[in-house]
């Protein structure tokens, strides 16, 4: 076995390499999601509901209210199992369950702990600004996306470029080869993860630690790596924290 363990923080993500996986099921897990996807834009309008209840209560007092911080906890756990199933991961064959609470023996787990204490009034809203270059870099991105879009009558060939190059620069293109996960792109891929979702915990207030501006762990070297004889009866797992 092989671990990648993250300085601690109060949102923590942990990921494990769920082999063996399906040489050809990635290209059908958008449509298998289907249901999870309904349900998470129903939740995502609830988390978005609840952050605004929460914001009265967290300027005055700086403490989260328990009940609506475990619904939007939970809504960021659902969403982080299937993006893990889905194309932020592809790391696990194994359906991801509907629900808001803790799954421990799911490859795909998120811990946050509920703060003790925020900052109150204005400066709770002026401290989300440490996050501006975060949220720079993801506009950026998204741009890029959009200039593709913009662009008019060569918007279609670019956008099939844009997926073929995704699909073979992602751990699909190992999967189609070989039917194995390219060891080297889960950390990576985990990082980014991570990144990602701290970042969300960190503006909607759900932690006051804000992520560093670039993933941790994203260039780590392999000879950080741990390494375990596997057992015979399946192949070595990869775990990330």
């Amino acid at each position: 076995m092989a671990t990648l363990a993250a300085q601690y923080r109060p949102v923590r993500v942990e990921a494990e390499l769920d082999e063996p996986l399906s040489r050809w099921l990635w290209a059908v897990k958008w449509l298998l999601l289907f249901p999870h996807h309904i349900l998470l834009t129903v939740l995502g309008l609830g988390f978005l509901l609840a952050t605004v209840l929460a914001l009265p209560v967290l300027l005055v007092t700086g403490r989260y209210p328990r009940v609506l911080f475990g619904f939007t906890t939970g809504v960021l756990r659902w969403a982080w199992r299937v993006a893990f199933y889905a194309y932020w991961g592809l790391a696990t064959d194994r359906y991801p369950p509907f629900s808001l609470g803790a799954v421990p023996d799911y490859p795909a787990r998120l811990h946050i702990d509920r703060p003790e204490r925020l900052p109150r009034g204005p400066a709770l809203l002026v401290s989300r600004l440490r996050a501006l270059p975060q949220l720079l870099l993801l506009v950026l991105f998204f741009l890029m996306f959009r200039l593709v879009w913009w662009i008019g009558g060569l918007s279609a060939f670019l956008a099939l470029v844009v997926v073929v190059v995704l699909i073979f620069s992602t751990p699909a293109a190992g999967l189609l080869r070989t039917g194995h996960y390219p060891r080297r792109q889960f950390a990576s891929v985990v990082a980014f993860d991570r990144w990602m979702l701290q970042l969300l915990a960190y503006l909607f207030f759900l932690t006051d630690a804000c992520p560093p501006l670039q993933p941790e762990g994203s260039r780590r070297r392999s000879r950080r790596l741990r390494h375990r004889r596997p057992p015979r009866s399946r192949a070595p797992a990869v775990t990330a924290h």
